[in-house]
């Protein structure tokens, strides 16, 4: 299967490849770390799941257990490693590949912080921030090498797909956004840590199926 040559259909839209061709791609947002639950900014700093993320992960893996993934690969980041071997563990698709693109973006020195820390410390790169969310403060990774680079992973994904089979993408909610935004040209809510986004590929074509949120509730965006 070629890698996407065009932008990802909506919801909704008519499917204009057989079922022949098709595979799936599943987009995941790791488990829940410390950081997360203390609403701290991760960006790049390596933080790890906590019980609350490893039973995310868990509970995605045995929901996700009988959709016939074939491979799944993660960032580099060790919240998104572990969460990826877990599920992997339990929908038996073997090791867990890695690829650096679907790292979350970086926050310079944001990072580590809270949001009012950030506004306390920092407040003229805050302001600018909350202006424009594609403007990250100083040391932050930009807005299109986050795309540039989440696109490069999906795509390959993609390309390796075979009829029928599904691959699992472990990546960061500040990064799936920003692909999300980038390719589609509308804002995606909050990515919740275990939230799932589904995908149909077939002819080079990426269709929206639905979010899939860590209790099992579909949405769209």
């Amino acid at each position: 299967m070629s890698a996407l040559a065009l932008p990802i259909l909506p919801h909704g839209a008519p499917r204009i490849f057989g079922p022949v061709e098709v595979g799936f791609l599943y987009l995941v947002r790791h488990g829940q770390t410390d950081w997360n639950r203390e609403g701290r900014w991760q960006g790049q700093t390596d933080t790890l799941l906590n019980d609350t993320g490893r039973a995310k992960a868990t509970h995605l893996g045995q929901r996700l257990a009988h959709q016939g993934i074939a491979r799944v690969i993660a960032s580099s980041l060790a919240r998104a490693q572990e969460t990826a071997r877990i599920v992997s563990e339990l929908v038996g698709a073997g090791p867990v590949g890695t690829d650096m693109d679907l790292r979350e973006r970086s926050f310079g020195c944001f990072e580590g912080l809270t949001r009012d820390e950030c506004e306390a410390r920092f407040p003229d790169a805050w302001a600018r921030y909350l202006l424009d969310r594609r403007q990250g403060p100083m040391g932050a990774e930009s807005f299109d090498d986050v795309h540039r680079r989440m696109k490069a992973a999906i795509e390959r994904a993609s390309s390796a797909l075979h009829d029928g089979q599904s691959t699992l993408l472990v990546s960061h909610g500040g990064a799936i956004r920003i692909w999300w935004t980038a390719t589609t040209g509308q804002p995606l809510p909050p990515v919740g840590n275990g939230d799932v986004l589904r995908f149909e590929l077939g002819a080079g074509i990426l269709r929206y199926i639905d979010t899939v949120d860590h209790q099992g509730m579909r949405r769209a965006p």
